[in-house]
């Protein structure tokens, strides 16, 4: 047996559904190729058994090309969904972890990722680079459908026209740095951006994202 940590992006799909997909349809044409293989959850915390157009919610998102890994939140005897083919979520099923014991000064704390890898060409549009045992380290530059994920922060030297998620794996201190801001996403311990999100003070210019609380902010480097 082995085991294998991967990351799956969270949809959480709003009422009017129509509204949601229109939104979601601008999303997929700003960042072509953002869903490709990647595994999805698709939260229904918002759903209500009778939300109109519920039943058409799964063909819609197939019909786009999101791969539905799992899903949560909903009632699986809706009759809205009964046509629907009903994957278990990766946390379905899982017994709840029991509550932390407040530390004591024997507990010791998750050793830090710090192991970088250094990469001297600029990533290419349609790479994927995974690298979670620390920063990654990027001489050149980061194209447009290309993303970078790193264990801890990611380091651009050169523009970041791509997406950027540093973290991964819980390291919230994890920050990502670039000489040109123009992302599609940036993302630091599940908490994300995207293009239209990101401060426009900083758009073109040498940047950091680092993460306080739950909210991404973004400052300019001198």
């Amino acid at each position: 047996m082995s085991g294998r940590s991967f990351l799956a992006l969270t949809l959480t799909p709003e009422a009017p559904l129509a509204d949601w997909l229109a939104a979601l349809d601008q999303q997929i044409a700003r960042s072509v190729g953002f869903f490709a293989g990647k595994p999805v959850i698709i939260d229904l915390a918002l759903m209500q058994a009778e939300t109109p157009d519920l039943a058409g919610l799964m063909p819609a998102l197939k019909e786009r090309g999101i791969r539905v890994l799992g899903l949560e939140g909903g009632d699986r005897t809706w009759a809205a969904a009964a046509k629907w083919d009903w994957p278990e979520s990766p946390v379905s099923g899982r017994t709840p972890a029991p509550t932390a014991e407040p530390a004591t000064p024997d507990t010791q704390p998750a050793p830090p990722v710090s192991t970088p890898l250094v990469l001297e060409e600029s990533v290419r549009s349609g790479q994927h680079i995974v690298w979670p045992e620390g920063d990654i380290v990027i001489m050149g530059s980061v194209a447009s459908g290309a993303e970078v994920s790193a264990g801890g922060s990611v380091h651009v030297y050169g523009a970041l026209r791509g997406r950027a998620i540093a973290g991964i794996g819980g390291h919230a201190q994890a920050r990502i740095y670039t000489q040109k801001l123009a992302a599609e996403l940036v993302a630091i311990d599940g908490f994300y951006a995207t293009a239209e999100e990101m401060d426009p003070a900083c758009a073109e210019k040498p940047t950091q994202v680092f993460l306080s609380g739950e909210t991404l902010v973004f400052k300019t480097l001198p």
